[in-house]
């Protein structure tokens, strides 16, 4: 257990205030964790938004009608899916991550994120596109995806299943693990691995801002890197 947060809302006060994402990466890939990142095409809507909680995954798929009756799966009959239910099933610091589509329709929406506002929620990750992007701006709800395209997922997608594991580009995201995007990408930071990437981090950016002085002070990147160990 770590003494540098006692809980979630903590650890995440923290990393908005001191971290980015590129140092919890860093951490991770000298503790063995080196394919962490998501798709560098999944970029917030907006250059600041910055996205950290628990995964809540949600499996997405194709379909071609809306409503289809007298079928052996009773999904295909109901609009969406299981998205409602995925998305009122939304705790305080998760984010909605979706996989699982072709990228023909937008994923996430302007509605979707007032609900989620409403719960608490941390944002949505989209393997795929958002859609009412000015909406979403405007409610500064951070959003993560391929970017702005308004084909709706209605007659094309539905979802199938909620708190699943899911991948996006030979990541796998199960419920539990860390969410963590800024502008230079998507990291996922699996539950068992959290505690010490993050500490591993808060002190390299403490670090960091030594190394960052002495630099301003005169000090040469060789001795600053024989001094610190860090650049």
């Amino acid at each position: 257990m770590t003494t540098l947060w006692k809980n979630d809302k903590e650890l995440f006060d923290i990393a908005k205030k001191e971290l980015f994402v590129a140092l919890v990466g860093d951490v991770l890939d000298k503790m063995g964790y080196l394919h962490q990142f998501l798709p560098p095409n999944i970029k917030p809507l907006d250059d600041d938004f910055v996205v950290i909680g628990r995964a809540m995954p949600v499996l997405e798929a194709d379909v071609f009608e809306e409503v289809i009756e007298n079928t052996d799966n009773p999904l295909m009959g109901k609009p969406f899916g299981i998205m409602f239910e995925a998305l009122d099933s939304l705790k305080e610091g998760e984010v909605y991550i979706c996989s699982g589509s072709s990228p023909n329709y937008a994923l996430w929406g302007g509605l979707m994120s007032t609900r989620a506002i409403k719960l608490g929620a941390a944002g949505a990750v989209l393997n795929g596109w958002s859609r009412d992007t000015k909406e979403i701006l405007n409610l500064k709800y951070p959003t993560f995806s391929f970017g702005g395209y308004a084909q709706d997922q209605g007659p094309r997608g539905k979802v199938i299943a909620y708190r699943v594991p899911i991948e996006i580009g030979g990541v796998r995201i199960k419920p539990g693990d860390m969410v963590y995007g800024d502008i230079d990408g998507v990291l996922i930071i699996p539950e068992q691995a959290v505690n010490k990437a993050f500490s591993g981090a808060i002190k390299k950016a403490r670090g960091e801002q030594l190394v960052k002085k002495a630099l301003q002070d005169g000090m040469s990147t060789v001795a600053a890197f024989e001094k610190f160990g860090i650049m």
